[in-house]
């Protein structure tokens, strides 16, 4: 009889804890989940219609059809015909070196942002703020890009030896960089923001297409924040012209070696770390194909021979764009051309701090991914999300799936037909906490 009475207990012991369990999940849903409604989700891979997404303790807990949520406990944001899609990626900004607001960003729908060059941190936020992650200064060679037009301090770090370059990966990597950035730049590339005929890096505004807005707009920075915004959504729009200055004449600066940048490659991937390279010609883009870099941190500015390309696809590199930043550049088109036809990966990058690029989503970016690297908008989408997400090897980011980082964003109507929305997100949404709802406006 004891040992019946003994089991009864138990047996009601386990109930009432699954019960008080199940309560306690209950009323977590009550306090803190919200259940999203669109017309259409773009989860980082494809678009789908009738689907609605649950996020709770800063995740997505659950995406499915609609009617699936008939009985979650949960605040309702019902959008309408919207369309959310994962936060974008933003893989190339210089967010600290050139002071811009990491709030700014946020707002008009980058969630993460990898920082190159400048100061050199653990990665932070992602819960209601900016998601960011650094590479630390770049390593150059002794006198190298960007010391010649931008000095050295907070900004690169010269070497000169295998063993000083290991050292330098290796400090970094202590001090939090997700990844390490090396500069094998000559200079001199005709219609390059760098070169001399441009005064230095970032001081010219170079994008014959930019324009600011005439008037202001509730959904973008006030012209005192000192943003350019596209005014055009038409990717035949950003045809490239003949550029109107040239480089004067300047002697190369000195690269890095491939002895030494095939250290840099060998030390960091020790370390799980992979290398970008800052590279605008042909010198440099050998280099970092002999010496097994990861990245190109900007599509070529000048002509790279087919060869050199067709080894950096077998290579398997991934190539960010930039291409808005350096639209003036004489070899952008033949290069992202060839690469899209061998098959390269681009992702995204739209260089913020640049005096033409917005604090934000850059459609202009995104059309020029259409028209230069015959990408289709959805391919676009990806190469802003999943495919960064998977770049910076953090799992689920950039997707909508169950827990993935709820960092969200929505546009009104459907983005695939008209990227430019994307540069104005009605629904901002950063590890679960909501930084910007005009639907309820």
């Amino acid at each position: 009889m004891i040992k019946k009475t003994s089991l009864l207990n138990s047996v009601l012991f386990l109930a009432l804890s699954a019960f008080n369990t199940s309560q306690a999940i209950a009323d977590e849903t009550k306090t803190n989940a919200i259940l999203l409604h669109a017309a259409r989700v773009f989860d980082g891979n494809e678009l789908k219609t009738n689907t609605s997404v649950l996020i709770s303790d800063g995740k997505v807990t659950k995406i499915d059809a609609r009617e699936s949520f008939n009985d979650i406990e949960a605040k309702v944001i019902d959008l309408g015909d919207a369309t959310l899609l994962p936060g974008f990626i933003e893989l190339h900004a210089h967010l600290t070196y050139k002071a811009i607001p990491a709030k700014t960003v946020l707002k008009h729908g980058v969630t993460t942002l990898r920082d190159l060059g400048g100061i050199v941190h653990q990665p932070y936020g992602g819960k209601g703020n900016l998601r960011v992650l650094t590479s630390g200064k770049i390593i150059t060679a002794v006198n190298g890009y960007p010391i010649p037009n931008m000095g050295a301090e907070n900004i690169a770090i010269p070497v000169d030896t295998a063993e000083q370059a290991r050292e330098t990966v290796r400090k970094l990597i202590n001090e939090g960089a997700v990844i390490i950035k090396i500069a094998l730049e000559t200079g001199g590339e005709q219609g390059a923001p760098w070169s001399s005929a441009h005064h230095g890096h970032h001081k010219a505004t170079n994008n014959p297409h930019a324009a600011h807005d005439s008037k202001p707009n509730p959904h973008h920075p006030a012209k005192d924040e000192k943003v350019a915004h596209h005014k055009t959504d038409n990717p035949h729009h950003s045809e490239h012209k003949p550029a109107t200055h040239h480089a004067t004449e300047q002697a190369a600066w000195p690269l890095l070696s491939e002895e030494i940048v095939k250290a840099i490659v060998d030390e960091a991937h020790k370390h799980q770390r992979k290398v970008t390279a800052h590279i605008g010609e042909q010198q440099g883009a050998e280099i970092a194909v002999n010496a097994g870099v990861d990245e190109w941190a900007h599509i070529p500015c000048a002509k790279v021979s087919d060869d050199v390309l067709q080894k950096a696809v077998a290579q398997k590199i991934k190539i960010i764009g930039t291409f808005d930043t350096l639209s003036k550049c004489s070899g952008i088109a033949h290069n992202a051309q060839t690469l899209a036809k061998l098959g390269a990966e681009f992702l995204y990058g739209s260089e913020i701090a640049h005096p033409d690029i917005p604090w934000g989503i850059d459609a202009q970016e995104l059309m020029y991914m259409v028209q230069l690297a015959n990408m289709q908008p959805l391919e676009v989408l990806r190469a802003a999300t999943s495919k960064a997400g998977e770049q910076l090897a953090i799992p689920l980011l950039g997707t909508l799936q169950a827990e993935a980082p709820a960092d969200i964003i929505a546009v009104k109507g459907n983005p695939l037909h008209a990227l430019k929305t994307l540069e104005y997100p009605d629904l901002v949404i950063s590890g679960g906490k909501v930084v910007v709802n005009n639907f309820e406006d």
